[in-house]
């Protein structure tokens, strides 16, 4: 059950964009009473895993991951879950791809966000995921993976039935990219390995995603299924 808790109070983000502490206990509250009444409605059940698994990546680059960057915020430690899971995921063979943005200044979209002018460097991957030449890197114009790249054929000629999600923001990318995952897939979405800078976007979606979309699993319950699973 993906039950919420003072340990999945998140340990990331941005200070500023932090619950208030006298907030934080009946939200966490709330929370955990609406997914018991969705189960007694018989909606939000685990799905499981199907048999042939893939990964993705969501956005884990500087321009997200760098507190000192404008919109970035402080996402160490989904960083450093998603590496174990990236340890793991090479060591069983499974299929890994890596998204980020395919930053093009003269688009004419109107933007909710303002990007930099000067973006060099900025949607470079995280170093410490150590991305592969042999994993796709996925630069995609829009919030889901799927949209507008060749993602699902690319999961599709593998033959994939499972992605396991991981990345920022829980609210944006991560969320357009398993609601529209869902259509083809079962999603598996690692609760340590995701999240943003805002607290209660990262709370509220995340309990979305386990009720309507997919699965959210602990990290080591991720683990335990890729190393224990029949290839």
């Amino acid at each position: 059950m993906n039950n919420i808790s003072n340990e999945n109070v998140p340990h990331f983000g941005s200070e500023d964009l932090r619950l208030p502490d006298e907030l934080r206990q009946p939200l966490l509250a709330h929370l955990a009473e609406l997914k018991a009444k969705y189960l007694k409605r018989d909606w939000g059940a685990e799905t499981g895993f199907g048999d042939r698994p893939a990964m993705v990546v969501i956005d884990l680059a500087k321009y997200w991951v760098d507190p000192t960057t404008k919109i970035g915020s402080d996402l160490e430690s989904v960083v450093e879950s998603t590496c174990r899971l990236l340890k793991v995921a090479r060591k069983t063979g499974i299929p890994i791809f890596f998204t980020s943005l395919d930053n093009d200044p003269e688009d004419p979209r109107p933007q909710k966000i303002k990007l930099p002018q000067d973006a060099s460097g900025l949607f470079d991957l995280d170093p410490r995921l150590n991305h592969q030449t042999k994993e796709p890197l996925i630069l995609k114009k829009y919030s889901s993976a799927f949209k507008g790249t060749a993602f699902l054929q690319m999961l599709a000629a593998l033959k994939i039935d499972t992605l396991i999600v991981t990345g920022v923001s829980t609210s944006h990318c991560v969320y357009a990219t398993c609601r529209d995952a869902v259509e083809s897939f079962r999603v598996i979405v690692p609760r340590e390995a995701v999240g943003e800078r805002c607290e209660i976007m990262h709370l509220v979606n995340l309990l979305d995603i386990g009720i309507d979309i997919g699965d959210v699993l602990s990290e080591k319950q991720v683990i335990h299924h890729l190393e224990t699973r029949k290839n």
